[in-house]
C-alpha cells in the first residue's frame, strides 16, 4: 500500500521550490495522476510536494523507499514500478546509495515506456530547494532553447578556465543535443532543479579540472574540490591519466571509472543554464546546473543523445569559471553567458 508523507506542519520555506516543481516544471493537471517516491530521509521535502499535489487535486500515490524494501536497493520494488506505470506524471525524491543506480534505471525505464513527465530530485535537500528550485524555470528554458539551437549547429566547442581546463569537444550531428531546462516533458525527464543542454558527444580530448564537485555517491563523501580538485586528462574520450593530492579521491574515482568497458569513456558533455545558481555547494544535483561545463563518464544516455553504447555508471565531473568556444565564437566569458 502506498504511504502518507507527513505527520507535522509543513515548512513553509520549502512551499516555493515545492509549487515550483509540481505546477512549473511537470505542470501537474488535477486530471492527471502522479507517483510521489521518497525516502526517510527527504520526508519532509516530499510532503511540500504532496501538499502541493493536494492543492492541484490530482489523484496520487507516494511512497517511502524503507517501507518496501532494504537499502541499499537492489532494484525498485514492484509495487512502485506497477504505480509508475499507471501515472502520467512522476517525482522521485530521495538520497542516493552505493549500488542503487541500477534501482532508479528501472524507475526510468518504465518513465521512458510509458513517456511520463518525470522529476527526478536525487539528493535534494533544503539548500536546494531553497537556491536552484526557486529559478525562474521559464527564463531558463528560454536561455537553455536559444543555447541548444546554437550548440546543433557547432562541430566543435572548446571550454577553458583560469585553473587549467584545456577541454575540447568533437560533435555529431547524429548524436543528438537535449535540453533539460526544468520544463519537463513526456520525450525527456528531466533532473530537479533543472538547467542544462546536453549531448554525448563523437570525441574529446584534453584536461578537465573537476574543482567543483563529482557525482553519485562520490560527491557527499567529497563535496567541494576547490581546495583539492581532481585533474583528468583525456585521450580520444577515454580517460588517461588522474592526478589529486587527495590520494582516497583519485582513487576512488579510478574505481568507479572502471566498473566496466565503458565506464571510463566520455559519455556526456553539457552546459548548465540554471542562473539562479550562483556558486558550488558541494551538491551535484544543483552544481551541474551552474553556469559553465561539466562532463559525465559512463552511460551516454543512449536512448535520447542516440549514441551506440551503454555503461552500468555514469558519474558526472564539474569545474569553475568556464570561457566557452562555440565554432570559434565565444559564447561564456569566467561563468558568464555572452548570449
Amino acid at each position: 500500500m502506498p504511504d502518507r508523507a507527513y505527520l507535522y506542519p509543513i515548512d513553509p520555506e520549502l512551499i516555493p521550490g515545492a509549487r515550483n516543481a509540481i505546477n512549473v516544471c511537470l505542470r501537474l493537471k488535477s486530471q492527471e495522476r502522479i507517483t510521489i517516491t521518497t525516502d526517510t530521509a527527504t520526508r519532509e521535502i516530499a510532503a511540500a510536494l504532496q501538499t502541493e499535489v493536494e492543492r492541484v487535486g490530482s489523484d496520487y500515490s507516494l511512497f517511502v523507499l524503507e517501507h518496501h524494501a532494504r537499502r541499499p536497493l537492489k532494484f525498485m520494488p514492484e509495487i512502485i514500478l506497477d504505480d509508475l506505470a499507471r501515472s502520467q506524471v512522476s517525482i522521485f525524491a530521495a538520497q542516493t546509495q552505493p549500488g542503487e543506480l541500477t534501482a532508479r534505471t528501472q524507475m526510468t525505464s518504465v518513465v521512458n515506456n510509458h513517456k511520463i513527465r518525470h522529476g527526478h530530485m536525487v539528493n535534494i535537500n533544503r539548500q536546494i530547494m531553497l537556491e536552484g528550485m526557486r529559478a525562474d524555470f521559464v527564463k531558463v528554458d528560454d536561455l537553455s532553447e536559444r543555447l541548444v539551437e546554437r550548440a546543433r549547429k557547432a562541430e566543435r566547442i572548446i571550454c577553458k578556465t583560469p585553473h587549467g581546463t584545456e577541454f575540447e569537444a568533437e560533435l555529431s550531428p547524429k548524436l543528438r543535443w537535449l535540453k533539460t531546462s526544468g520544463i519537463i516533458t513526456k520525450d525527456k525527464w528531466g533532473n530537479l532543479p533543472g538547467g542544462e543542454i546536453f549531448t554525448a558527444p563523437l570525441n574529446t580530448n584534453g584536461v578537465f579540472v573537476v574543482d567543483g564537485v563529482v557525482g553519485d555517491y562520490l560527491c557527499e563523501r567529497f563535496g567541494d574540490l576547490e581546495s583539492s580538485p581532481l585533474t583528468i586528462e583525456v585521450e580520444n574520450n577515454r580517460i588517461r591519466s588522474l592526478k589529486s593530492e587527495n590520494k582516497d579521491l583519485r582513487d576512488e574515482f579510478r574505481a568507479y571509472t572502471s566498473t566496466d568497458e565503458n565506464s571510463n569513456r566520455v559519455g556526456e558533455f553539457a552546459i548548465g543554464t540554471n542562473t539562479a545558481c550562483t556558486h558550488v555547494i558541494g551538491h551535484i544535483l544543483q552544481d551541474e546546473k551552474i553556469p559553465g561545463v561539466h562532463i559525465a563518464f559512463g552511460h551516454p544516455y543512449a536512448e535520447h543523445t542516440g549514441a551506440n553504447w551503454v555503461s552500468k555508471t555514469h558519474i558526472d565531473c564539474v569545474g569553475r569559471d568556464f570561457d566557452i568556444w562555440f565554432d570559434g565564437e565565444q559564447v561564456m566569458k569566467r561563468g558568464e553567458f555572452l548570449v
